[in-house]
């Protein structure tokens, strides 16, 4: 997940998202790891079957905190949901990483580790990159990355090929480009609603809380009549 536009308020909804992500989880029996701030792993069966369509933007429309005229403010963050494949097609030029290692820094500014076991690794030609800090050794951290890093280039080259053939793709649900806005939740009205499919639900706060089965099962039918039609 990354803040998009709308600075605090962004960043605060970025971590509602992952947070929403992380109750879901909970309630599916999936295991969760967060990797590093906005990054999170989850292992089980159907994760990626169900959480796939989630990858996008996604908008928040409400009065911040901090907001003295009552004015409504809208934000964004992206949401890219990346399979970790055993069998990798992607293959990456070691010359095209730049490795840098630091401290695992924990809440408060305090070091979790006196040693630099945190890594981050820049994929020079994209200007891509990926820090991992949760495991102990920096060998482990660097795994990490570089496997989180594989699947992002991956799913960049699958999401160019994608717009290739997007004409013959309307039925379906996007492109899975992380450019598109797909959803928006607008507190003021209690609604959430999916662009794609042109559905809207209530209850934020309940979908916020991870309950997000029904929009879930919503775009999975949309995805399966979509494709019977295409047949």
């Amino acid at each position: 997940v990354r803040a998009g536009a709308g600075g605090d308020e962004a960043t605060i909804f970025a971590q509602e998202i992952l947070e929403m992500y992380q109750k879901y989880a909970i309630s599916q029996g999936w295991n969760t790891r967060v990797i590093d701030d906005l990054t999170l792993e989850i292992k089980g069966k159907t994760v990626y079957d169900l959480l796939r369509y989630e990858t996008g933007v996604h908008r928040v429309q409400r009065i911040p905190e901090t907001e003295k005229m009552g004015r409504v403010h809208t934000s964004t963050a992206s949401v890219a949901i990346l399979p970790i494949r055993k069998k990798v097609k992607f293959e990456i030029n070691p010359s095209d990483l730049h490795i840098e290692t630091s401290r695992a820094g924990g809440k408060g500014g305090q070091n979790v580790n006196k040693v630099e076991t945190a890594v981050r690794i820049v994929h020079i030609p994209t200007g891509m990159d990926v820090r991992a800090t949760v495991e102990r050794s920096q060998s482990a951290n660097k795994e990490r990355a570089l496997e989180i890093l594989t699947a992002k280039l991956q799913a960049l080259k699958e999401e160019q090929e994608a717009k290739k053939f997007s004409a013959d793709r309307k039925g379906q649900i996007g492109t899975g480009d992380r450019s598109e806005k797909i959803r928006t939740n607008n507190f003021p009205q209690d609604r959430i609603t999916d662009q794609r499919i042109k559905e809207s639900w209530s209850n934020i706060h309940t979908i916020l809380a991870g309950k997000l089965d029904p929009i879930i099962g919503k775009l999975q039918d949309y995805q399966k009549e979509s494709t019977n039609l295409q047949k």
